[in-house]
């Protein structure tokens, strides 16, 4: 059996927002006892992280190093054409993932016990952001 939902974030600028309820709540919802959840964001400057959900000074650290990496309003770069944040953006959704598999058992997300499921938005400004979730296997 496979079940797709959509999923809509709104984000308020750039940061982490914690969707693992949103998307476990699908998961319940579709019947699958033992398969796999894909979660895939239509998007190319944000992401989904698998990330430690008890601390947020890990996301916040990951947010300074990523600063570091590849810096707003950097001269070296020619697309910005949306503004400083531009072409930050698109490098920081290509070293992190726009896609995640994750597994169900018992019907249930099968995540361990820190983790969770953010939506990283990598734009300053507020969007509107899409996560298509494919969810399949065995059904109830």
């Amino acid at each position: 059996m496979i079940v797709q939902h959509d999923l809509s974030v709104t984000t308020r600028g750039r940061g982490t927002y914690d969707i693992t309820a949103d998307v476990a709540r699908r998961v319940r919802d579709s019947r699958i006892r033992a398969g796999l959840c894909h979660c895939f964001l239509q998007h190319t400057s944000a992401s989904l992280i698998l990330c430690e959900n008890a601390d947020p000074s890990v996301r916040s650290d990951l947010e300074a190093f990523l600063q570091r990496l590849a810096p707003d309003g950097d001269p070296r770069f020619e697309h910005c054409n949306e503004g400083p944040d531009d072409m930050p953006a698109h490098l920081r959704s290509i070293l992190t993932k726009t896609d995640l598999t994750l597994p169900v058992r018992a019907g249930r997300l099968a995540l361990g016990t820190w983790q969770g499921l953010y939506l990283y938005e990598h734009r300053t400004g507020t969007r509107d952001r899409q996560v298509l979730l494919t969810i399949s296997g065995e059904a109830a």
